[in-house]
């Protein structure tokens, strides 16, 4: 009974350390900058959001997540901005507006929606089900694979 208290990941040459996964991240970044960063994107956000250009903002919010170590504010700054986009589209709209997205705006957002999805008492289950729904018919299922693989979260 004593094997099963190896760590065998530990042998394996293909593992990935935190340390691995974020150093081309954070390599020459520091959390405050980060953290304005994604308190000017809110700004801008909030201001397409004014001017009643959703869809620029939905574009704007996904771009440039914040991933990495000691980052939660600005993680949760950025989940609380893409929401607030989400919440401003038509249920008919979204469709389209999913489709407009690139491959890699798509994934980022599907990351969005698990990361709310998760935390059901902040953001409403039945605006990110929607989005869901339509994110899979035009992304396929491969989106969710690719997120649910992914090491870097946006949580």
């Amino acid at each position: 009974m004593s094997f099963r208290r190896i760590d065998i990941d530990a042998y394996d040459e293909d593992r990935v350390t935190e340390d691995e996964l974020y150093a081309d991240i954070e390599a020459g970044s520091n959390p405050q900058e980060i953290e304005a960063a994604v308190q000017s994107r809110g700004t801008e956000v909030r201001n397409l959001l004014q001017r009643g250009n959703e869809r620029q903002a939905l574009s704007l919010s996904l771009q440039d997540p914040p991933y990495g170590r000691n980052l939660d504010t600005a993680k949760s700054n950025n989940t609380q901005t893409v929401m607030d986009v989400l919440q401003r589209f038509r249920a008919a709209d979204i469709g389209d507006v999913v489709k407009a997205l690139s491959k890699d705006e798509q994934d980022v957002l599907m990351k969005y929606i698990y990361a709310g999805l998760a935390k059901p008492e902040l953001f409403n289950p039945a605006v990110l089900l929607g989005w869901h729904e339509k994110l899979v018919e035009v992304a396929g299922p491969g989106s969710i694979v690719r997120v649910m693989t992914d090491r870097r979260t946006v949580v």
